[in-house]
């Protein structure tokens, strides 16, 4: 053995060794062992299929391959399930930004050349994730191999959308959605960020109807949709402003007049107490125009653009238009004054940070809490049961929070990457309540109603270069795959599901569609290890569709990891320039000590510090295997009798075994790896090899004692302890699959 261990000589040579002996595979194992009947699995957590790794991906990898490892060693038919998600949103997001580097447009090309065009893309980049997944020791079963856009996943994920139509759990209608006019589509709430800014508070005056002389006074921090404005109202108690309930007012900028209403959503304590309605863009707004019956009119395009409402204005971006509508309205006289320091929290997108624009479209939503159907009472009752347990510092409890208080789930994304939802929309009689973009035979960029477009094109033309499709909330429609065969004419929906739709059936979708029997064999799945962060996004919404699809949650235990943050404890970003690249750091320091640096000491919900001396550490303890495994092979037998010692050393590692097992069985994974290295460095290393030396030990004990170490090393670090043990055995380590009893 060479003096120092290289993990750059051993790690790739390992890795093939395991996959030609097709070690991942739980078909491998079955019936090796008697008495073999207890099922572990896991579903990884699917990173984008194009995207490299960063150090968050490197944490589920060395958590989810230790309990593999564990659970594999111990006997358990044992599959960590393999997979990559099409991130829709945002791989379309970065094609797009590739496109625009070649003078391009998303825009001159047909929803299908589009799809196939980041389609190639993503195939060119597949492998990227994957590589980097295996560079990290990774011990999952390859050949049952998921992508989210594989034709058996899609035809799952589009039949739960039909059986969630027929259980009365989707409908569309026209709400007001979250609207990224950046990204060009819509989010649900948990995709949005609330942010805090320093902004102006406009006081406007609206002069009084009756009496053009005297005015009130409207705080609002948004003067740019006045035009849109249909009413004022007030609290109905507000003793300042009864006296105006029901009176009118003239609009500033279209001088017609608007009627007062009172409602109780009114905070009478915010700017003067009385507030401006524009229904179409304020969820407040919209809510009161829903129970008072107001009309909704629409201010701002997709585009971020004002609508032809606003005459003189129209066609400008709200940014512009505020400025030079506050300069039309000082010179009127209407602006009382302006706070330049009002603090208020936005919306803004998740992706692009661009402020979200309230849009009033027609969306399909699934109805989280329909009476006698709620999906968000089946997952209470799942955790009031204790059917899923959460490791995770107080993570159930927040996960119950957003249960009780969840909205409906808008699933409609005005994107291409992605699964169309399978709906198509009758066309004759519904000509003027439809609208649709496409690329004529010409190639150029068609818009308006199907009433308009029908006068100049087909609708075959329309239908083979159709971009997006708009249609009225009452446009009937079928839900299906194919266009319908009847009498009427259709066109497709051009909505993609969000992901989190898609995603949320992983646990169950993967193992209806790898090998036949893995359903039954492995759901409900044993471990769903993910960051706490992604809580909301995805283990709720798996555990919704799970229940509704299985009538069984998804997973028995939740482990949530922490974020992992810098050597400061400050989160990593590229801005701050302390990133911690995972693959920079197994280059340097070797797999294992990049995996260990991750699990020691960890604890579920609890973010994480890593930094550079952390991996030096962990490399240290590498070579601290490698050269305690060289000292026991350079020893050579001179006698096999037992001495004083071995029965001690060998009661204390048998008993440190059942302790680092019951740890892992309990999930305390970081406990488990710290008090595993701490026996291994400061017992066996210290002691144990010293009282060899004084021959108060025998060489067999001590090799004994050392192969069962790098049993208990192996599920944190595969790499060495598998070199290790191929030095004193002729077989693997991994292969072998032993738990020391």
């Amino acid at each position: 053995m060479q003096p120092r261990y290289a993990p750059e000589e051993h790690e790739d040579k390992i890795y093939k060794l395991w996959q030609k002996h097709d070690a991942f595979n739980p078909d491998h194992y079955k019936g090796k062992k008697s008495g073999q009947t207890k099922p572990f699995s896991i579903i990884m957590p699917p990173p984008n299929a194009n995207d490299p790794l960063h150090i968050g991906h490197a944490m589920f990898v060395a958590l989810e391959d230790t309990l593999t490892r564990f659970h594999r060693m111990r006997g358990d038919d044992t599959l960590w399930l393999p997979g990559t998600d099409h991130a829709g949103i945002e791989t379309q997001f970065v094609f797009e930004k590739k496109l625009q580097k070649q003078g391009k447009s998303r825009f001159q090309f047909d929803r299908d050349a589009l799809y196939n065009m980041i389609w190639e893309y993503v195939q060119e980049n597949s492998d990227t994730a994957v590589d980097q997944i295996k560079k990290l020791g990774a011990s999952c079963d390859w050949s049952r191999f998921k992508f989210m856009l594989d034709e058996d996943v899609v035809r799952l994920t589009k039949e739960t959308f039909a059986k969630m139509q027929k259980d009365g759990l989707i409908y569309r209608d026209i709400r007001l959605v979250n609207y990224c006019t950046k990204c060009g589509t819509s989010y649900s709430e948990l995709e949005i960020q609330s942010v805090e800014q320093t902004t102006n508070l406009y006081y406007l005056r609206y002069p009084l109807f009756e009496t053009p002389d005297e005015h009130i006074v409207v705080a609002t921090t948004r003067p740019e949709p006045i035009f849109a404005d249909t009413h004022l109202a007030v609290h109905p108690k507000d003793k300042k402003h009864q006296h105006l309930i029901g009176t009118q007012v003239i609009n500033p900028l279209t001088k017609q007049p608007m009627t007062i209403i009172a409602d109780e959503f009114v905070d009478p304590k915010f700017g003067t107490g009385v507030v401006k309605l524009t229904p179409a863009h304020d969820a407040n707004d919209f809510a009161v125009a829903q129970k008072h019956k107001l009309p909704m009119n629409i201010a701002i395009t997709r585009e971020g653009k004002l609508t032809a409402l606003a005459g003189k204005y129209a066609g400008l971006k709200v940014a512009t238009a505020r400025e030079q509508i506050i300069a039309d309205l000082d010179k009127q006289g209407l602006i009382e004054k302006i706070d330049i320091a009002y603090k208020n929290t936005i919306k803004t997108c998740y992706k692009c940070a661009r402020i979200i624009e309230p849009l009033p479209l027609p969306q399909f939503f699934v109805a989280v809490n329909k009476p006698g159907k709620s999906l968000t009472e089946a997952v209470l009752q799942t955790l009031a049961k204790k059917e899923t347990k959460i490791y995770g510092a107080g993570r159930e409890k927040i996960l119950k929070h957003w249960l009780t208080n969840l909205n409906d789930w808008n699933i409609s994304r005005q994107i291409v990457w992605g699964i169309r939802i399978p709906v198509w929309y009758q066309i004759d009689g519904h000509e003027d309540a439809i609208s649709a973009s496409f690329l004529n035979t010409a190639g150029e960029y068609t818009s308006g109603t199907l009433t308009e477009l029908l006068k100049k094109h087909s609708l075959k033309t329309i239908a083979k270069g159709l971009q997006s499709l708009s249609a009225d909330a009452e446009v009937p429609y079928i839900v299906g795959d194919s266009t319908p065969a009847n009498r009427h004419e259709y066109l497709p929906e051009t909505d993609t599901f969000d992901t989190w739709f898609s995603s949320a059936q992983w646990p169950v979708n993967t193992l209806k569609t790898t090998n036949k029997g893995d359903f039954a064999r492995f759901y409900p799945t044993t471990v769903m290890e993910t960051g706490y962060d992604i809580l909301p996004f995805w283990v709720m919404r798996m555990m919704l569709l799970g229940i509704y699809l299985t009538n069984k949650s998804p997973f028995s235990e939740v482990y949530l990891h922490g974020l992992v943050r810098d050597e400061h404890g400050k989160k990593m970003s590229k801005s701050k320039g302390n990133v911690v690249n995972p693959l920079d750091m197994v280059s340097k320091y070797g797999a294992d000590a990049v995996r260990m640096s991750l699990i020691i000491r960890s604890t579920p919900g609890i973010d994480k510090s890593v930094g550079e001396r952390d991996f030096i550490a962990m490399r240290n303890l590498t070579n601290k295997i490698w050269n305690a495994t060289r000292y026991v092979s350079m020893q050579e037998i001179t006698d096999t009798s037992a001495l004083p010692g071995d029965t001690v050393v060998s009661k204390k590692v048998a008993t440190l075994s059942k302790d680092i097992a019951k740890l892992l069985e309990k999930r305390k994974i970081g406990v488990a790896a710290d008090n595993t290295y701490g026996a291994f460095w400061h017992w066996f290393c210290d002691e144990c090899i010293e009282s060899h030396k004084q021959t108060t030990i025998s060489l067999a004990c001590l090799r004994k004692t050392l192969e069962t170490f790098l049993q208990l090393l192996h599920p944190y670090m595969p790499f060495v302890t598998e070199a290790c043990w191929q030095e004193l055995h002729p077989e693997s380590l991994l292969i072998e699959h032993a738990w020391p009893t």
